[in-house]
């Protein structure tokens, strides 16, 4: 039996823990994806109004900052970024406390002396996805990919289902890395989608990855199985995303 160096150990366990802090940094159980378009030539006074004042004031407020990103190809001049809550109820709550701080307020009229930064904010409230998030978190991504699924009705519990036992675990298997799962949360007790992020070092390595995994046989295997009674699936939207410097997911 071969002896494992001091060295060695020292990495297994600093990876470990690097897995395991990331994993229980996140403490929220409700969430919110906010896009914000940008009037035009204004994106990079937004981005430094929340790299200088708004995300220090979102966690004053109790608000818990997961990630802030921008497109790959920014066509539609915009920014995305996902905060978390304790509870639905503590969001008005955390989000009135922080409209309502001073120094938001100074540092939002100081912003917009020579016009409105943001023409319209797009929103999506979601909770932790079942039996996806039990998997430890990976270390950091170049590049990342925001899917959401749209299934047809009556269907999501068989793609949670699948993701569970197969695609999760196929897409490490090409060296995807998962990154927390989540249900919308829709009006009038609409069918949630699901929503996930997929990492990789860079584009071209994360495409080459999931043209792997789609044409995996086990992949195959698996969806085919989990179609037999009906298509699941109706509509994916993916969108390639690169994290902002101040974005604590990276």
């Amino acid at each position: 039996m071969k002896k494992i160096t001091f060295l060695a150990l020292l990495g297994i366990l600093i990876s470990f823990s690097s897995y395991s802090q990331q994993a229980a940094n996140i403490k929220s159980t409700y969430f919110e994806v906010r896009k914000y378009y940008a009037n035009p030539g204004k994106l990079p006074d937004l981005i430094k109004r929340f790299q200088n004042h708004t995300v220090a004031l979102f966690e004053k407020s109790g608000m818990e900052n997961i990630a802030y990103f921008v497109p790959v190809e920014n066509n539609d001049n915009s920014m995305t970024y996902i905060l978390g809550y304790p509870d639905e109820a503590a969001r008005d709550r955390m989000w009135d406390t922080f409209m309502n701080d001073p120094e938001w307020k100074k540092a939002y009229q100081e912003s917009i002396v020579d016009g409105a930064l943001v023409a319209k904010i797009d929103q999506t409230f979601m909770t932790l996805a079942p039996g996806l998030n039990d998997r430890m978190m990976p270390t950091s991504s170049g590049v990342f990919q925001l899917r959401i699924y749209t299934c047809y009705d009556g269907r999501i519990d068989n793609l949670i289902a699948r993701f569970k036992d197969h695609t999760q675990e196929l897409f490490e298997r090409q060296g995807l890395k998962n990154y927390p799962y989540w249900l919308t949360s829709e009006k009038e007790g609409g069918q949630s989608k699901l929503v996930y992020l997929l990492g990789h070092e860079d584009q071209a390595a994360f495409e080459a990855a999931f043209q792997r995994f789609l044409k995996d046989p086990d992949w195959v295997a698996a969806r085919d199985a989990s179609e037999a009674d009906g298509k699941i699936v109706e509509k994916v939207d993916a969108t390639f995303f690169k994290t902002l410097p101040f974005s604590p997911m990276k």
